[in-house]
């Protein structure tokens, strides 16, 4: 399922930016960029919009006016360079705030969060209006990670585990070794809480990856990972509601 969007700013330079960023993600389609907020309300009214990058500081009418203007606007992801418009942000419920410039990891934080919350939508309102679902609205199977210069696909499912060192986390998949700068509160929030858990300070693991447990050590390929005192109940209780008899 694809969310179509647009970007809404003033800066040509920042809108490039959006549609060379929203170009890498497969499931969101940019069906259009504006240079000003007036000239999106023809547009908004003829075509089904899910999610605006909207400026909130432009000439004759800003993005705030326009969200107050619009009667049930679409998810939205304000884009400024000033902070100070934090709280109105949160007053007019909008899904995230992105200062400039924006990083591509944050660009892509943000739709996660959209889109998880759009299926979900999705698979409610199939319920409601058929009382089964006839297409089942699945999560991206991969995410982008940020490492040195790069930023790099990584498919969940190929995962192994992920390991804290000092400032990095190094994430082992089946085919690499991928350092990024990124903590694990943040990593945490795209990896399926059924499928990673964290048993260590400095590791979490995939689940579906355990050859086997041994005391308080999971083995998983060559690397024997600890689980520490303070993870090892919600670990366990994590498997005995899966596959452990």
């Amino acid at each position: 399922m694809k969310m179509n969007c647009i970007a809404v700013d003033d800066e040509i330079l920042a809108l490039k930016k959006i549609k060379r960023y929203a170009d890498k993600i497969d499931y969101l389609n940019l069906l259009g960029t504006f240079d000003n907020a007036l000239s999106t309300f023809s547009f908004l009214r003829e075509n089904k919009i899910d999610l605006i990058f909207l400026d909130i500081q432009m000439d004759e009418f800003t993005g705030i006016q326009l969200l107050e203007t619009i009667k049930d606007p679409p998810y939205v992801i304000l884009t400024t360079a000033y902070d100070e418009y934090a709280l109105k942000a949160y007053e007019l419920d909008v899904m995230d705030y992105l200062l400039k410039p924006i990083p591509f990891e944050r660009f892509v934080k943000a739709v996660e969060k959209v889109y998880a919350r759009f299926l979900r939508e999705a698979t409610h309102k199939n319920h409601q209006t058929s009382g089964e679902v006839h297409q089942t609205a699945t999560a991206p199977d991969y995410t982008f990670i940020k490492s040195g210069n790069k930023t790099v696909k990584v498919y969940f499912n190929k995962i192994l585990y992920i390991e804290g060192m000092r400032d990095y986390l190094q994430i082992h998949t089946e085919d690499s070794k991928i350092m990024t700068l990124l903590n694990f509160k943040t990593i945490q929030e795209v990896l399926d809480p059924k499928k990673f858990i964290r048993v260590h300070k400095s590791y979490i693991i995939a689940i579906d990856k355990i050859d086997y447990i041994e005391n308080n050590a999971i083995k998983i390929k060559n690397k024997l990972i600890p689980v520490s005192n303070s993870y090892k109940v919600p670990f366990f209780n994590m498997l005995n509601k899966k596959n452990f008899i």
